[in-house]
């Protein structure tokens, strides 16, 4: 009997150059990444050793986001734009811990994570996990697709984590994310998450954008603010993420983490 035929998503999949989500995983400890990733991944460490200091703070971030955001803000439906490789604790996980009903719609274009996406359709009996294969930079598509799992005549939190870097046109990012917004319900949620510039930020992606990987454009704290513009930011607003809602476990508190996120709700 022959091999199963490879997917669309492992035809577009090239090894040889250093890929986003291949790397982070890399700094996570994962093993879901290639000579290439390690490569980089290695070669910016030497520049910026807390690279996985970040990587590890940003998945610590996700984790109390989202029990924040269905335990105290009741919200049951998420739309998560740029996965990432599945890890512990993904959106759903944590979400259906809190409430099992919870509606999970997974958004990512990264063909490494589309071959492992079966991982993250794996939620409880009385929730919904979906995966779509589409960009950021293309919200029509989307919702679109997303609307056949969640309801967007009721609240719903959008996460957008460690991906508004990877878009550099600053135009373009603001009115993907507002596109995005405008088509949820009052009473939704953003959630976002970026890297933003600091000397060793600075090198670490001029080393990134070197080797011929997706590029990454760095932007200070008043700009990661700005797509908040027109939303309620919940306190303690745009912060280094270990600072935000840091709880008895909370890794790097006590650092200044150049990953900064906050949270902001939907009038």
């Amino acid at each position: 009997m022959g091999e199963d035929p490879p997917t669309a998503a492992e035809r577009r999949l090239d090894t040889s150059v250093p890929h986003p989500a291949r790397v982070w995983d890399y700094w996570l400890g994962g093993t879901d990444n290639f000579p290439a990733d390690r490569e980089v991944g290695e070669a910016i460490i030497e520049v910026m050793p807390d690279l996985p200091t970040i990587a590890r703070a940003e998945r610590q971030f996700i984790g109390r986001a989202v029990r924040y955001l269905a335990g105290e803000c009741g919200v049951d439906q998420f739309l998560d734009i740029g996965t990432g490789i599945p890890t512990a604790e993904n959106v759903h996980q944590v979400a259906q811990s809190v409430n099992p009903k919870a509606r999970i719609v997974y958004v990512d274009r990264d063909p490494i994570v589309l071959v492992h996406a079966r991982m993250l359709l794996k939620g409880t009996p009385e929730g919904t996990t979906d995966y779509v294969d589409a960009d950021l930079r293309s919200p029509d598509v989307i919702l679109q697709a997303a609307s056949e799992t969640l309801n967007f005549y009721r609240p719903v939190a959008l996460m957008i984590l460690g991906v508004l870097e990877f878009i550099p046109d600053d135009t373009l990012a603001r009115d993907a994310v507002r596109a995005l917004v405008d088509g949820l319900a009052p009473g939704s949620y953003l959630a976002i998450a970026s890297s933003v510039t600091s000397p060793s930020m600075d090198e670490a992606a001029a080393l990134w954008n070197s080797a011929g990987a997706t590029p990454i454009h760095l932007r200070s704290v008043p700009e990661v603010t700005a797509f908040f513009d027109g939303l309620e930011l919940l306190p303690p607003g745009v912060v280094s993420l270990p600072k935000w809602h840091p709880g008895p476990d909370t890794l790097y508190a006590d650092r200044e983490v150049y990953q900064y996120g906050g949270i902001a709700r939907k009038p």
